[in-house]
């Protein structure tokens, strides 16, 4: 059996970069559908720390870097999504800490850099008083908290809820296919979605590409003849580490090291725990931690990171904490000696958008060249969808939204 089709606009990947542009560009009035392989945000979306930063990390050594000034509107941008007030309504996404927070240890140079970071971000920083301290620095019993707090306008979302509210308008464009091929002819590019029992023809005017990792597979050998090659990828390997701790208060902060890089020394957020008695939450560990420990297998790495812990947080008992650890890969476009992209990153390669939005926090302003690009491209109208919607819903499943990295390891 094999079924033609069509259909304006067509998003290759289901994590939070493809979702936010299937609401943005049917919004805007696109025909468009997104086919996910696996599950929603099973990627990179879920394994991200559900950070929306305002770029401190980049601006440690007293400078505003490109990323940090690109990155300084989005905390308010996804705020109005959140209140309902945005480019999305996000009313549904749950939020787990309003506020992000930034400790220096009492050492010289963690001092010295986090000091150099509240300068450069002058309104967007504050330092606190011990008695505005979050909950996690209070009943610290003998011991004393040394260094400053400080109050990010970074807060926090919980991914899963984020993923769902994204889904949730537009579940009838919402289609798994576990292995697709792209071809290039005169009307656009052709989708063959091997669906077990059929294999559908879907014609698609463009093509958006937001697959992540998985870019790379879907564009190992496609070619046009009107354009160059595509874009290569590269990967940021991280060793991420979990760990569930019967306490109560979590934590919310960016932990300034003494090295002379400008990735904070830990990252820690902590997120819902399911089905347990006698942990609240899971914390999840990012920062430099998960970038040198991939120099470490995951008993040494499990073992650094407990020690880490201990030293940074004496008063809490980690004796009954449960350790796990994972890899994952952040894909990004290739920049020159594996440096960060600033921005979000969307290029053209004839009927395809190719996208990496590198951090969760840049999905507005993927969404904002998508559009531009789409405008300025002036896209013919569109066919009546209700066939190529109704074929994919008897042909396709919708896919689910993905458990997170440390459920899945259970």
């Amino acid at each position: 059996m094999s079924t033609e089709l069509k259909v304006q606009v067509a998003i290759i990947g289901g994590g939070v970069a493809g979702l936010w542009l299937l609401n943005r560009l049917n919004q805007a009035g696109y025909d468009t559908i997104l086919l996910e392989k696996n599950a929603l945000g099973g990627g990179q979306t879920l394994a991200s720390q559900g950070i929306i930063h305002g770029g401190l990390k980049y601006a440690l050594d007293g400078n505003l870097s490109p990323a940090s000034s690109a990155i300084a509107a989005m905390p308010d941008r996804w705020r109005a999504c959140l209140q309902g007030d945005g480019e999305l309504d996000l009313q549904g996404c749950k939020v787990l800490s309003s506020h992000y927070y930034m400790w220096s240890s009492g050492s010289f140079r963690s001092r010295l850099k986090a000091f150099l970071g509240s300068k450069a971000l002058r309104g967007r920083i504050d330092a606190l008083k011990p008695v505005q301290y979050p909950d996690f620095f209070q009943n610290t019993g003998q011991h004393k908290v040394e260094g400053t707090v400080y109050q990010l306008t970074d807060f926090v979302v919980d991914t899963p809820s984020l993923l769902e509210t994204l889904a949730a308008p537009w579940r009838d464009r919402l289609f798994q296919c576990r292995d697709l091929q792209l071809t290039h002819n005169d009307s656009g590019t052709e989708l063959t979605l091997d669906t077990g029992d059929a294999y559908v023809t879907l014609q698609a005017t463009r093509v958006i590409l937001c697959a992540g990792e998985g870019n790379e597979a879907l564009l190992n050998g496609w070619e046009h003849p009107h354009t160059v090659n595509p874009p290569a990828m590269q990967r940021r390997p991280l060793h991420m580490v979990t760990v569930k701790v019967p306490h109560p208060a979590p934590p919310y902060l960016h932990c300034i090291g003494d090295s002379f890089g400008m990735t904070p020394r830990l990252t820690l957020t902590a997120h819902p725990c399911k089905e347990s008695s006698d942990a609240q939450w899971i914390w999840y560990l990012g920062g430099e931690l998960a970038e040198s420990g991939m120099k470490r297998d995951e008993q040494s790495q499990q073992a650094f990171a407990r020690q880490e812990l201990q030293t940074l947080f004496p008063w809490i008992d980690f004796s009954q904490a449960v350790w796990s650890s994972f890899l994952i890969n952040r894909a990004e476009p290739q920049v020159s000696d594996q440096q960060r992209p600033d921005n979000a990153y969307v290029e053209a390669c004839g009927p395809l958008l190719i996208c990496w939005p590198t951090k969760l926090t840049l999905c507005p302003n993927l969404g904002d060249s998508v559009i531009d690009m789409l405008d300025a491209q002036s896209l013919i109208g569109h066919d009546d969808s209700r066939n190529t919607l109704q074929t994919l819903s008897e042909l396709l499943p919708t896919p689910d939204v993905a458990p997170s990295p440390w459920e899945a390891l259970r």
